[in-house]
C-alpha cells in the first residue's frame, strides 16, 4: 500500500512578514556595527604597517600665508615667550611656534607687530587632563596613557565628540590671529594607544583637521608621522619633525622639500637632561652640529637644537645660541610631544 506524501504547508503571509522583518534587522545590525567600528576608529587587526597611501587631493582654497621652504623659526611651549617694546625679536626670526592654549592673544598681535608669523600648537591626538576643555572629552574618546607623559591619554580620532572639541581648538586659534597650526599626536597608531588605532585612521583625522582649518585662512602642519606623508602631503603646509636625525628617518620628511614645502626640525642632543653650563652659554661641539644639522635626508631643513623642555633657548646650525625671554608668570603646560 503505496502512502502518499503530506503535502507542505504553504507560508502565511504572517510568517513571511516575520521572516523577512528578521533578516532585515539582521542586516541592519550588521551594517551599523560595520559602520560604527569604522567611525570610532581602528580595526582589531590593528594594521598599521599598510595604510592606504593614495594621495588625498590637494585642498582648492588659497591661504593668504603659507611658510617656505627655509624660513628660519624659533619653538617655545614651556612658557609664552615674552616680547618687549625693541624692534626685533630674540632671536630675529620669520616664525615663532608657540602653545595655543598658554599664549595670550595680546603676544600673538605683538609678534604679528613686529613682522612674525605665528603657528600654534596644541595636541589634536591625545587628552590632556590641564587644559582648560579637558571636561569635554567622554570615557569613550580615551584609551591608554602616553608612556612617560601622566595625565595624557590617546583618543579615539574618529569620534565625533572628539572632532568637535578639535574644531574648537582650531576656531580658538583664529581668533587669536594665529597664522598656522601644529596639531600633535596624530601618531597613536605607531604606540600602544589601546584603541586599535590605524595609519587610515590619521589620514582621515588629518583629512578632517584640513577641512576645519584651510576655510579660516590658516596653515596646517603635519607633526612627525613619517609613514603617512604621501597620503597627506597635499592636505598639509609645513612639517613639524621631532629627531629624525636620531631615528634615521629624515629622508622620509624630504618629500616636503621635493614638494616645495619646509621642514620645521627639532634635535635634542642632550636627550631629556639638562645642558651642562658650556652648552647653555656657548652652544654644542661642532662635531654635535655637524651630526645633528647635516645627516642623510635632511638637506634644506629649519633645523633647531633644543632643551627637552623647550623653553627659550636655542642653538641653530651655524652655531649661534639664543634665548627667547619667557613670562615664566603664565601658562606652563606645554611640552615637547615625541613618544617612541
Amino acid at each position: 500500500m503505496s502512502t502518499k506524501p503530506t503535502p507542505k504547508r504553504p507560508w502565511s503571509l504572517r510568517r513571511k512578514l516575520l521572516l523577512g522583518g528578521l533578516i532585515a534587522l539582521i542586516v541592519l545590525a550588521l551594517a551599523l556595527g560595520l559602520g560604527l567600528g569604522l567611525t570610532l576608529g581602528g580595526s582589531d587587526d590593528n594594521d598599521n604597517d599598510s595604510p592606504t597611501l593614495t594621495p588625498l587631493p590637494s585642498p582648492n582654497t588659497t591661504l593668504t600665508w603659507t611658510p617656505k621652504v627655509g624660513d628660519s623659526w624659533q619653538i617655545v611651549l614651556s612658557h609664552p615667550p615674552a616680547i618687549s617694546s625693541t624692534p626685533s625679536t630674540t632671536p630675529n626670526v620669520t616664525i615663532f611656534d608657540v602653545d595655543l592654549f598658554d599664549t595670550p592673544k595680546a603676544t600673538i598681535d605683538s609678534l604679528h607687530a613686529l613682522g612674525r608669523k605665528v603657528i600654534c600648537y596644541f595636541s589634536a591626538g591625545s587628552y590632556e587632563e590641564w587644559r582648560t576643555d579637558a571636561q569635554d572629552f567622554k570615557p569613550d574618546d580615551l584609551g591608554k596613557e602616553l608612556d612617560g607623559w601622566p595625565g595624557e591619554k590617546w583618543v579615539r580620532l574618529g569620534s565625533q565628540n572628539l572632532r568637535g572639541i578639535m574644531k574648537r581648538r582650531i576656531e580658538m586659534a583664529r581668533e587669536k590671529g594665529c597664522d598656522g597650526v601644529d596639531p600633535d599626536n596624530v601618531d597613536g597608531y605607531q604606540n600602544d594607544n589601546g584603541l586599535s588605532l590605524t595609519a587610515n585612521d590619521s589620514i582621515a583625522f588629518m583629512q578632517y583637521l584640513s577641512s576645519v582649518t584651510r576655510p579660516l585662512n590658516m596653515s596646517m602642519g603635519l607633526k612627525n608621522a613619517g609613514s603617512i606623508i604621501s597620503a597627506v602631503l597635499p592636505l598639509v603646509d609645513f612639517s613639524v619633525n621631532e629627531q629624525c636625525i636620531q631615528y634615521n628617518e629624515c629622508s622620509k620628511f624630504a618629500a616636503f622639500i621635493d614638494a616645495g614645502k619646509p621642514v620645521f626640525h627639532i634635535e635634542y642632543p642632550a636627550g631629556d637632561g639638562d645642558l651642562q653650563q658650556s652648552v647653555e652659554s656657548n652652544g654644542f661641539s661642532e662635531d654635535t652640529r655637524k651630526k645633528f644639522c647635516n645627516g642623510e635626508g635632511s638637506k634644506g631643513f629649519s633645523t633647531v637644537l633644543k632643551k627637552m623642555s623647550l623653553d627659550g633657548w636655542v642653538e641653530y646650525c651655524d652655531g649661534r645660541v639664543e634665548v627667547t625671554g619667557i613670562d615664566s608668570g603664565t601658562g606652563g603646560h606645554g611640552k615637547p610631544r615625541k613618544v617612541r
